[in-house]
């Protein structure tokens, strides 16, 4: 394992070929497949390819000595259908163990022979899918299939497999019964010394939906199997490396387990074959090295071992993937056949109730009667109401809980709108807890186990729900009883962490408490504490168990006033508010029938306040009377009418936050007649529609409010809106309705994108149609976009130097298509000089730089007017010879004789990881966050406090829960210059070296400046250093997703800008370290941080790219020299940009006549 993984760091790694392909190309016959020990068997045998590894074994034996001269790193054992469920269909389950013994032992045997003295070559034991699946047709159960992997699991080790690949997998149940096989048989006595053993997990994407044949995404499917620490992630067959390529992308973001990648043969032809050659197969995959995306390729069906050879010299010139680090740090992942990423920043998870059939009597009744189906809509009506995640209860004793379980979650997984969420597996009797967990291919949470049998009742438990990849609920419960007080409570749980984390090995992550919510307003007095006890609770537990969630069952709660459901809905409400407020994130409720906590009667409101605060010894009775006055119905039905007199915009607002459907197309109709004052049907939808979406934000944001009823309210606005789609349709067709069409996005080879998404949302404001492609965008992309879409207008943004050339191709390739549109070009690296010189002579339409996105719309408004395009065209530039005539030459001298030099500390890289982000906070520049928003005046305030105070929160959220990660490297080398070059040297010795550690080539300025001006040349004798470093901020990419997959743009931009500045400021105190410790030229120094963004120390840390040195491709011999990549995992892209996006890099020069200037 420890040479695999050293291998896997420093190269691209290689698998074989398809093995059926090259079998079937021997055109062997029936006898071919019996050899002389199955002369006599009854069946047919023919097609058996396992079987060719007792009956053929030579011939196996060439096929993988082909494949290993080819190239290939890693031979497939001969096993793909080597288990016994597979063989019954040939009689042969008794022949299983030889036959994968066999298979692993003729493949040991050649990759030994081939094995060199640089070159080991490595043996990865097949575990095929089976011909059965477990969640779509379960014709074999989950025990079935563990034993038959584990019968063949025990045949690949005994034969010498070096690796233990379980591929192909189409339905993720099969798999996790494969690794719990492979974990059982590592348990056992004889195989524990191999329990290090790799195991390689690759799935089967079956078509462009990016799904499995069970239905799983991408991302669910490496939630699901990630439990068994997988060496390497991936997909093999079904698609060929074109169709693959998005598939891999998403799965390499998504883990930091290497990536395999051994596509078929492109896709097959009608007759069923392979057309795709060689050359063509490696050309793909050596784009995907060219990415980074991979650290193992190879092929499957219709490859040939001319296609791994090709594949293995195409790949070879590339680096491997960088794994990203912890890309979930501080998630619970759980799956259905959808993720489910459950962070820090993740609003209450609800948790649906109803399918429990001690909780739902109309659920147990159907449950009872055997009305599955009705039972389904249930589970069906939960999901579309909002539950993320659906609790499955069967505790009731006239069941047989351990097989009603599976039968009602096996038909869950037969309804994709259903099984999508993750399952909560909720039992009092263990059995059928894992009754339930053998039947589901996602990550679910099992409810629950607790200290109560004792220490060792609680390990075995959790060691299996472990096994299976389950997140756990751990109630606080002890031998002693259950916990009532806060400090037993923190107690228990604190026991049961240590437990699973110290001496089982669960992930912090999948570890949720239930801290038990319990009765109040009982009469008791001793429970008059209970809420108050459990919110003090989650608080401490939350602080002192990091990673850990909080859930509970909300309905104990009101116990004592059951049959009052207007109380019991109110006291949730208000104990939810405060609970999620302390830190609970998750709990089983049904949401969907709690008021809003601004919409209790102030009254109620505030007895109920009082009775879970313990406010006074009458709360009880308080709300009991409450309760007992309004019992009726009847005040309640008049006051829900009283609305109805409201103006119309106040109704539209009410209907919206309460979720009432009833009256808004006739409230919305009214307001769409009232042409005065909405003109367009538009207008309703912007001003009241969205008003009152807005309310129900707010208040979804602060806790008052819970996602069924934000679906409630959703589900309104889109009956509105379907309302007045028609008529805005009609609108269109008699007026446009978009102001034009503006496609827009950031050009390929750069990651940057904040500046263009504020300009497409105000675009987007100003009934402009945006069409935004995001980031990376090739040019054909953008070009076939606006011409499928009929753009008026085409806008490109850029932040690194590689952007404007990959500009002038686009302003080419527009002008090669005679396209008649405008070209738009902002971004921080454009120019209008650049623009008019070097982008607008590609182009002979108009081409605008705008930098600041204010004017966006503005400029954008002319361009849509062809009447405008004259006077754009009749715009006169300074020449470019007028400009160089204009140019001074100052040379600069310097006497190094008496130039004092300070040594560094160290030669060589140093390496920061995990940063402190709260050290950097007073290092922060906020002028250019603020100008990220277009903000004018002085920070703090600079005329907008919701941005000041919105930054102020997300900045503390991601310090206190530590969203973001900052690396950081930096080097010192001895250095020389000579003519405008700087020659890096390995040792500091004398005299320097004649060959260099590397070179850093110099730019002069007409004025005459070159940073090599800054470092001692080489003929004075003088020995001199120069710095280099590069830092980054690690999480911004991840937690902007989440907000983009919310449609929050404000705050993906806001993460974004926050990452960014936070980047900058490691920069800075990176800098001052250097000078006041590391290289102590400027040890005394004492600077505020006003003094630091002015530049008032001594040196300087140019960075490629920008005007000092603006050649990026110094940026290569950066990462060369430290090792940027391998140490903190920023890499660079094709056009030089980094990633991730937040990351600083450059040079240290410490001279203290050194000073930033322009080249040009």
């Amino acid at each position: 394992a420890i040479e695999i993984e050293a291998t896997l760091k420093q190269r691209i790694m290689v698998f074989d070929g398809g093995m059926g392909t090259m079998i079937q190309n021997l055109r062997l016959e029936e006898q071919d497949f019996r050899g002389s020990q199955f002369i006599d068997h009854p069946k047919s045998l023919k097609g058996n390819n396992d079987l060719l590894s007792i009956t053929k074994p030579d011939s196996i034996y060439e096929i993988h000595k082909a494949y290993l001269e080819a190239g290939a790193d890693f031979i497939e054992t001969n096993t793909f259908s080597g288990t016994s469920i597979a063989q019954a269909d040939y009689a042969l389950e008794a022949f299983v163990y030889q036959l994968n013994f066999e298979s692993a032992r003729i493949a040991k045997k050649a990759a030994v022979d081939v094995t060199n003295a640089t070159v080991k070559r490595y043996v990865a034991g097949s575990i095929g899918p089976t011909n059965k699946t477990l969640s779509v047709s379960p014709s074999k159960t989950f025990d079935e299939l563990v034993v038959a992997y584990s019968e063949q699991t025990r045949g690949l080790l005994d034969g010498g497999s070096d690796v233990l690949l379980v591929e192909t997998i189409f339905d993720t149940a099969n798999a996790k019964a494969a690794l719990f096989a492979i974990q059982e048989v590592l348990d056992e006595e004889k195989y524990s010394p191999l329990r290090g053993i790799p195991i390689f997990v690759s799935g089967t994407i079956v078509d462009k939906s990016g799904r499995t044949l069970s239905g799983q995404t991408g991302e669910a499917f490496v939630i699901s199997v990630s439990h068994a620490k997988p060496m390497c992630l991936g997909l093999n067959c079904a698609l060929g490396a074109v169709e693959m390529r998005p598939f891999i992308e998403v799965i390499g973001n998504f883990t930091d387990a290497y990536v395999i990648c051994y596509p078929n043969a492109g896709l097959p032809n009608t007759f069923g074959g392979y057309d795709e050659t060689p050359a063509t197969t490696a050309k793909y995959l050596a784009e995907f090295a060219a990415s980074g995306l991979v650290n193992i390729v190879g092929g499957c069906c219709g490859t040939t071992p001319e296609h791994i050879k090709a594949i293995a010299d195409a790949v070879r010139p590339h680096k491997p993937r960088t794994p990203p680090n912890n890309p979930h740090k501080g998630c619970l992942l759980l799956s259905g056949l959808e993720p489910a990423v459950i962070s820090s920043i993740t609003n209450f998870v609800n948790i649906g109730e109803r399918c429990n059939v001690a909780g739902s009597r109309r659920f147990a009744r159907l449950v009872q009667n055997g009305k599955y189906e009705a039972a389904l809509d249930v589970a069906r009506s939960q999901v579309e109401m909002g539950a993320q995640i659906l609790d499955i209860n069967m505790d009731e004793g006239m069941l047989d809980g351990k097989s009603v379980m599976p039968k009602f979650i096996n038909l869950i997984g037969s309804e994709p709108d259903v099984s999508k969420v993750p399952l909560c597996v909720d039992s009092s009797n263990f059995d059928i807890v894992v009754a339930g967990l053998k039947c589901t291919q996602g990550k679910c949470i099992v409810n629950s186990i607790s200290l109560k049998e004792g220490e060792e009742d609680f390990i075995n438990k959790a060691k299996l729900i472990k096994r299976f990849g389950a997140a756990v609920v751990v109630m606080a419960f002890d031998e002693d009883g259950q916990a009532t007080s806060s400090e037993d409570k923190v107690r228990i749980c604190t026991r049961s962490f240590r437990v699973l984390v110290d001496q089982i090995g669960f992930e912090p992550n999948d570890i949720i408490f239930d801290p038990n919510i319990l009765t109040i307003g009982t009469g008791m007095e001793e429970h008059n504490e209970y809420a108050i006890n459990f919110i003090a609770a989650t608080r401490i537990i939350k602080k002192n168990l990091p990673g850990c969630r909080i859930s509970g069952g909300l309905s104990n709660l009101s116990f004592s006033f059951r049959g009052m459901e207007r109380i019991r809905e109110a006291m949730h409400s208000v104990f939810l508010y405060h609970a999620i407020s302390a830190g609970m994130d998750m709990g089983i409720v049904n949401a969907g029938n709690l008021p809003v906590y601004d919409d209790i009667p102030k009254d109620l409101l505030k007895y109920c306040e009082d009775l879970i605060w313990n406010k006074n010894a009458e709360a009880t009775e308080t709300l009991l009377k409450y309760a007992q006055e309004h019992s009726g119905g009847g005040n309640k039905a008049v006051e829900s009418e009283e609305w109805r007199s409201w103006e119309v915009e106040d109704r539209l607002q009410h209907s919206l936050v309460k979720g009432i459907d009833k009256y808004v197309i006739e409230d919305t109709k009214e307001c769409q007649e009232n042409t005065e004052k909405y003109p367009r049907a538009l207008n309703v939808i912007e001003r009241p529609l969205m008003k009152g979406m807005s309310i129900v934000g707010d208040l979804f944001g602060a806790g008052k409010m819970f996602l069924p009823q934000v679906i409630k309210s959703a589900r309104v606005m889109k009956k509105a809106v379907g309302y007045l789609i028609p008529i805005m349709e009609e609108e269109k067709r008699a007026s446009n309705r978009f102001a034009g069409t503006v496609v827009i996005a950031t050009v390929k080879g750069d990651v940057h994108d904040i500046g263009k998404n504020i300009v497409a949302v105000v675009l987007g404001c100003n009934n402009y149609r945006v069409i935004d492609l995001g980031v990376m965008t090739p040019c054909e992309k953008i070009l076939q976009t606006a011409v499928e879409n009929n753009a008026d207008i085409i806008g490109l943004s850029g932040l690194i130097t590689p952007s404007l050339s990959e500009m002038i191709h686009v302003a080419k390739e527009m002008e090669r298509l005679e396209m008649k549109i405008p070209l738009l070009i902002g971004g921080a690296t454009t120019s209008r000089t650049h623009t008019a010189v070097k982008i607008s002579p590609r182009y002979s339409q108009p081409t605008i730089h705008v930098l600041d996105a204010s004017k966006s719309v503005v400029v954008v408004s002319y361009d849509v007017r062809t009447d405008h395009y004259d006077s754009l065209l009749e715009r006169k530039f300074l020449t470019i010879a007028d400009a160089r005539s204009k140019s001074k030459r100052q040379p600069l001298s310097i006497d190094w004789t008496s130039s004092p030099i300070t040594e560094p500390k160290f030669i060589g890289n140093k390496v920061f990881h995990d940063f402190n982000i709260e050290k950097l906070v007073p290092y922060i520049d906020w002028k250019p966050f603020f100008d990220v928003w277009q903000l004018r005046g002085k920070y703090p305030n600079r005329g907008y406090p919701k941005i000041f105070k919105d930054k102020t929160n997300m900045l503390q959220k991601i310090v206190d829960d530590g969203l973001y990660t900052m690396e950081g490297v930096v080097s010192f080398y001895p250095a020389n210059s000579v003519g405008d070059d700087i020659h890096v040297y390995a040792e500091d010795v004398t005299p320097r070296p004649t060959t260099p550690l590397a070179v850093f080539y110099g730019l002069r300025q007409q004025p005459y400046y070159c940073l090599s001006d800054f470092i001692a040349p080489r003929v004075s004798g003088v020995h001199d250093y120069i710095g280099l470093f590069a830092v980054s901020c690690c999480g911004a990419q991840q937690l902007c997703a989440q907000f983009e997959r919310n449609l929050d743009d404000y705050s993906s931009i806001m993460a974004k800008a926050l990452a960014d500045r936070l980047a900058e400021a490691f920069a800075e105190a990176m800098h001052e370290i250097v000078r006041t410790t590391l290289w102590p030229y400027s040890s005394s120094e004492s600077l505020e941080a006003g003094d630091l963004h002015k530049i008032k120390y001594q040196g300087i840390r140019p960075a490629p790219g920008y005007p000092s040195q603006p050649d990026h491709t110094e940026k290569l011999t950066m990462w060369e020299v430290m090792g940027v990549s391998e140490s903190i995992g920023t890499k660079l892209t094709e056009s030089l940009a980094m990633d991730p996006p937040a990351s600083v890099s450059g040079l240290y020069f410490a001279n203290e006549n050194a000073k930033y200037f322009a080249v040009g």
